[in-house]
Order: C-alpha cells, then sequence, then structure tokens
C-alpha cells in the first residue's frame, strides 16, 4: 500500500532520498538539500510530497514530487509549479519505477485533498522519455482530468553509451580552437569535488557571468541580492554532500570559463555555464564542456549528463543525445476548474506570443535588403 506525506523542506531525508536514488532515475532539483535552501532562504514557498510504501518492517521511501506554490501575477489564483524554485529545470517527480503506476494517483489525491494545495499544476521541462510521465499520462486518462500539452521540445544530452561526436567538423574545429588557446598559455580543465573548492570555484563562476552580456542586461545572479544568496546557499549545501562542483577552464591559472554541475545518482546536470568574452572567438565553454565530459565519463561513476540547456544551445553542437520534453498543465480536481481554463489561456496566450517573435526575429528585413540591391 502506498501513502502519501505533504510537508514542508525541514526533515532529515538523507538516508531515505539516497536509498530512493538507487532505484529511481535521478532530479538533481528535487534533492531534499536543494529543496530546504529555498525554502530556508525564502526562495520559494516548496511543498514536498513523500510516496511511501507501508506494509514493510519500516515504511520505505518510493517517490518525492516537490512542488512550488506560485501566484504568478497580482489578482491571479494560486497554482503549483512542478519546478521547485526558480533555477530548477526539470520538473520530473523521482520515483521508483517499480511503484510508478502507484505513486503518480496517490500524488494527484494528496494534491487535491490538501486544502492548501491549488489543484492546477503547471509542468515546466518535464522528462517526456520518463517512466513518471507515462504514469501522470495514465493517471490524467483513467482519472479524466482536464490538460493541455503547450510544447515540445528536444533537449540535449550525452551517455557514456552514446552522444559524444568524436568524428567530422565538430571534432576538428575542437582540436584546432584547443591548439589554439593552448599558444596562448598553459591551458587545463579542473573539476574538484570538494565543498571548499567548490565554493570557490562559485565565485569565480558569479564573476564570470556579472562581466559578460548578462551583467549589462541585468540577468546575472549577481545583479539580484535574493538571488545570489538562495544560489550560494544551494551550491555550498549540495557540494557538502558532494553533488555540486564547479569545472573551470584556466589559462596560465586564470578562470576563463566555468561550468556549474550538479549530481544526482549517476547523472550530472549542467546548470549554469559562463566565459570570458575577451576569448570568445575560442569558444571557452564549448571546450570546458568537452573536456568536462570527458573526464567525467573517464574518472567518475557518472553515466549521462544533461544539459538543462534548449535544444538550439551550443551543447547540441558537441552532444548527438536528445531528450523529449514537455510543458503542460493539468488540474488534479475532480472536476475542470475555472481557475485550470484561466491558467491554460494564459500559458497558451504566451507559447504563441513567444512563436510570434522567434518567426519576426527570422524574418528580419535583411533578406528584404538584399533582394532590393542591384545584380551584379
Amino acid at each position: 500500500m502506498i501513502s502519501v506525506t505533504v510537508a514542508t523542506p525541514g526533515q532529515d531525508l538523507t538516508a531515505q532520498w539516497n536509498d530512493l536514488i538507487r532505484r529511481a532515475p535521478g532530479n538533481a532539483f528535487m534533492n531534499p538539500v536543494a529543496l530546504k535552501a529555498a525554502f530556508d532562504t525564502m526562495f520559494a514557498a516548496v511543498y514536498v510530497l513523500l510516496a511511501w510504501e507501508e506494509g514493510v518492517e519500516s515504511a520505505r521511501l518510493v517517490g518525492l514530487w516537490a512542488l512550488q506554490h506560485r501566484n504568478v501575477m497580482m489578482l491571479w489564483p494560486a497554482l503549483l509549479e512542478a519546478r521547485p524554485f526558480n533555477y530548477a529545470f526539470l520538473s520530473t517527480p523521482v520515483i521508483d519505477p517499480a511503484f510508478a503506476a502507484e505513486v503518480m494517483p496517490a500524488f494527484f489525491a494528496a494534491i487535491r485533498k490538501n486544502p492548501a494545495l491549488p489543484n492546477v499544476v503547471s509542468l515546466k521541462e518535464m522528462d517526456a522519455d520518463s517512466q513518471a510521465y507515462a504514469a501522470i499520462q495514465k493517471t490524467i486518462a483513467d482519472e479524466h482530468h482536464a490538460h493541455l500539452t503547450l510544447t515540445r521540445s528536444l533537449r540535449p544530452s550525452v551517455s557514456r553509451e552514446k552522444g559524444v561526436k568524436n568524428s567530422g567538423s565538430t571534432r576538428k574545429k575542437l582540436r584546432q580552437d584547443w591548439n589554439r588557446l593552448s599558444a596562448l598559455g598553459r591551458l587545463e580543465m579542473v573539476n574538484e569535488r570538494t565543498a571548499d573548492a567548490t565554493k570557490a570555484a562559485y565565485e569565480q563562476f558569479l564573476d564570470l557571468e556579472k562581466r559578460s552580456w548578462k551583467g549589462d542586461k541585468g540577468t546575472a545572479i549577481l545583479c539580484s541580492e535574493r538571488d545570489a544568496e538562495f544560489t550560494r546557499r544551494l551550491i555550498g549545501d549540495l557540494a557538502a554532500e558532494g553533488n555540486a562542483s564547479v569545472a573551470l577552464l584556466r589559462l596560465d591559472g586564470r578562470a576563463i570559463a566555468a561550468q556549474v554541475l550538479m549530481y544526482c545518482g549517476t547523472t550530472a546536470f549542467t546548470w549554469k555555464i559562463a566565459f570570458d568574452a575577451e576569448f570568445a572567438k575560442y569558444s571557452p565553454g564549448v571546450l570546458l564542456v568537452d573536456k568536462m565530459t570527458e573526464q567525467l565519463f573517464a574518472e567518475t561513476d557518472v553515466q549521462a549528463i544533461d544539459s538543462c540547456s534548449a535544444e538550439g544551445s551550443f551543447m547540441a553542437q558537441i552532444w548527438t543525445g536528445r531528450k523529449t520534453m514537455v510543458d503542460m498543465v493539468v488540474d488534479v480536481g475532480s472536476t475542470r476548474s475555472l481557475v485550470f481554463g484561466m491558467e491554460a489561456a494564459r500559458q497558451y496566450g504566451y507559447e504563441r506570443l513567444r512563436d510570434l517573435r522567434d518567426w519576426l526575429r527570422s524574418t528580419s528585413l535583411s533578406p528584404a535588403k538584399r533582394r532590393l540591391a542591384p545584380s551584379s
């Protein structure tokens, strides 16, 4: 029998979580340590659904799903966001595959029965290839829940078995860029996993990001004291248990690119990257990720890497693996609600506006100007 408890982050679940991710595909953003960092710093209002297998000597954790209670704007009904905090890039619940068919209906029922939780759930960046997503789809169909799929996309990924480009023009350019950059001085990639080294390297990442175009646009983490406080706590706490690191590409000891990594089970997540614009022509970020991938597969127990990035990112150029990702909205209530209709319409409209923006960008005036130019 499966029972579900709803709690805020705080209780020590280290042993239960570590046991669960030995049996289930991991999600670094659902790590109880990360959830507690978001809750303690008041960065997000997080609720944690815990599914327990009863009837054994002691209850065993077979599922965990963290949800963020959000008000997207004033005078708008609250909803649950399945990415538990901003800067989380995966909303997939962590579920023991042997119990997925039982856990997802129990999760939906727990939300429905809890008066503190809205029934409308926004599922952004859900892994559509996962057993958890299949269980969500089955629960929606079996219980006739109102839902709307907004987008499908492909996320770059790589595993030991497939996904690394070992030949072709991409590999040739990587070798050329590495050799050109090496000619300027001593070039090395380091990825220390100790807590102190990670925290120090994270400060170097923050500095690189602040000095990039993100700093100019005000979107770098250091542009917000609140974001900086949370992410320092997040990376520091994860690093303390060996679940975060910052890979650095250094030229004569100077960091010219930094990739922040999170780990969950045998999966690494490339969370955030920054590089020094002075060296942009050498593609230092691409070189760093390529060397980091090689190091992780050669020297650690990492079996796969999730890019946490969109299909059009540079990682799609060096990795051939892809995950199908879905954004959707679902009403877990017993009947379709007005709130669901409002939220589904809002998100649908937002996605169509993004499509229009992208179309306008792709149909700039430049081609027209070229057509008007006199022929030679």
